[in-house]
Order: C-alpha cells, then sequence, then structure tokens
C-alpha cells in the first residue's frame, strides 16, 4: 500500500476537497492550527471495547506494547497507541469516532483470529478485516441498482449518467483511514474497497452524525450476524476520484474516459 510521510507542518489545504467534507462538518478539522495531540480526540470517544474497557488515544511512544501486537493492546487495555504527526493515524482516531461500534468489534475478531492461528498466519478473514479496515468505503444505498452497477464496472453510468442521484439513493461513508491519508495527495489508480449496506430511503433525509450511527450498528450487525468479512469476496473496487464531489477533476465528464482507471469489468472465460 502506497504510504506517505506526514509532512514538518500541519497544511489544512490537504483537507479541502469534497472527500473531507464530513471531517470538516463534524470534527472542524479546517478550523485546527496544528496538529491534534492523541487527546484531543477524548470529547468525541464513545467507544467501548468488546473487553468492556473505553478506547482512549495515547502517544505510541508512551505505550508499553511488550510482546503483544496492536490490536491485543487495545483489546487489553483499551488504548490505541497513536503516532503524533501522522496522517494515518490522526484518520484512524476519527473513524474510531464515527463507527465506534464496528471498530471495536474489528479489533476484537483481530484478537481471537490471532488467538485461534497465530501472528504468522494471516487468514481469509484477519486479510478481510485488515482490508476494509485500511481501504473500505461504506456505500449506504436505498437501491440495488448501484450494487449491480458499480460491481459491474458501469462506471459512467453511475458516475456521470445518475451522477445527481448521489446523496439520495446513495451516498458514500469512508471507513477505510489509509484512504483518507492517500487522498492527501491524490493520484490516478487510487482505489478503496466498496461495502453496500442497504438502507431505508428516509436515512439520507437525517443528520449527519445519525447516519453514521444508523450505519455503524449496521456494519456490526453485518459483521457479527453476517459473517460478510469472512473473505473479501464483498468488497467490491472502487476508484475514489470517481465517487461524485470526492474530486474536483471528475466535474468535467471526460474524466470517466481513462480506461486505464475507471476499468471495465474483467470477464471469466467459461
Amino acid at each position: 500500500m502506497k504510504r506517505f510521510t506526514p509532512p514538518e507542518q500541519w497544511q489544512i489545504s490537504s483537507l479541502e476537497t469534497g472527500a473531507f467534507a464530513h471531517l470538516r462538518e463534524l470534527f472542524k478539522v479546517n478550523e485546527l492550527t496544528d496538529w491534534p495531540s492523541p487527546q484531543w480526540f477524548s470529547p468525541f470517544l464513545t467507544a467501548i471495547n468488546e473487553n468492556n474497557i473505553p478506547i482512549t488515544f495515547e502517544d505510541d511512544a508512551k505505550v508499553d506494547f511488550g510482546e503483544r501486537y496492536y490490536e491485543q493492546v487495545i483489546f487489553e487495555t483499551g488504548v490505541v497507541p497513536t503516532r503524533s504527526e501522522n496522517w494515518h493515524d490522526l484518520f484512524g482516531g476519527f473513524i474510531w469516532c464515527l463507527f465506534p461500534k464496528t471498530k471495536a468489534l474489528i479489533n476484537h475478531r483481530h484478537v481471537q483470529d490471532i488467538a485461534e492461528h497465530g501472528l504468522q498466519q494471516r487468514t481469509k478473514h484477519r486479510n478481510a478485516l485488515t482490508l476494509f479496515d485500511e481501504c473500505g468505503v461504506v456505500l449506504a444505498i436505498s437501491e440495488s441498482k448501484w450494487q449491480q452497477w458499480l460491481c459491474d464496472h458501469q462506471w459512467k453510468t453511475a458516475f456521470v449518467e445518475h451522477k445527481h442521484e448521489w446523496g439520495k439513493t446513495i451516498k458514500p461513508f469512508m471507513f477505510g483511514h489509509a484512504n483518507y491519508e492517500m487522498l492527501t495527495k491524490p493520484y490516478i489508480g487510487l482505489t478503496g474497497k466498496a461495502l453496500f449496506v442497504c438502507v431505508p430511503n428516509e436515512i439520507f433525509c437525517k443528520d449527519l452524525v445519525t447516519q453514521y450511527q444508523y450505519l455503524d450498528q449496521a456494519l456490526y450487525e453485518m459483521i457479527s450476524t453476517d459473517n460478510c468479512l469472512a473473505d473479501n469476496k464483498k468488497l467490491s473496487p472502487l476508484p475514489l476520484l470517481g465517487v461524485p464531489g470526492w474530486h474536483d477533476e471528475n466535474k468535467d465528464d471526460s474524466f470517466y474516459n481513462n480506461t486505464d482507471y475507471f476499468r471495465a469489468k474483467r470477464r471469466m472465460r467459461t
């Protein structure tokens, strides 16, 4: 996965595109003048891990890992080790605030998988958990056509011909904090993994906080009950720069003519 070295100084201009609109509305990131400390997240945190310990953020350098893996530290102590002045961990903090139940469940699933299979063996389940945690995009949809179009790579149908329906019958919510990190320096080829969540139409009329709460509960049930992340089969490629409103260049419909980025679906031979 492509990673970026964070800048020495806080650069708010990196967060001015449409992809970061939710963070601006809910956390006022556009009003920050410097990197927030790990403790900055405290007023926004409601998460309690599946070991019944409240989630807190602490400076990574001050956390005693011992022989424990990152996910084990979170489960056993409630502490999320957080590197200072680091895009990746900053966005990870926002996701803990926005999807507290789902993040706690994913953490627990990692710990359970490690206990059963050890750290060295990466199971399909743990790979899917990681992929969604890093690169996931929740697509809330009230009509099944969206899943059909996007899974079938009908990009122009979904992104151009029906652009006016985004926000009305489909709405994207970032889950993968690595997506956010890479979108601070967007590049052609940047692709996330979509997970479709069916919602009632009236959800799109609710305020943003209520929408996140609804999706957090829905995701929790999909993972815990339906086992939707048993493997990565439910995750569909999503060109992030093609999402309407997320990238300035896609206002021009010709942007979608780049078939190296907006690739046709590979057909299986029979």
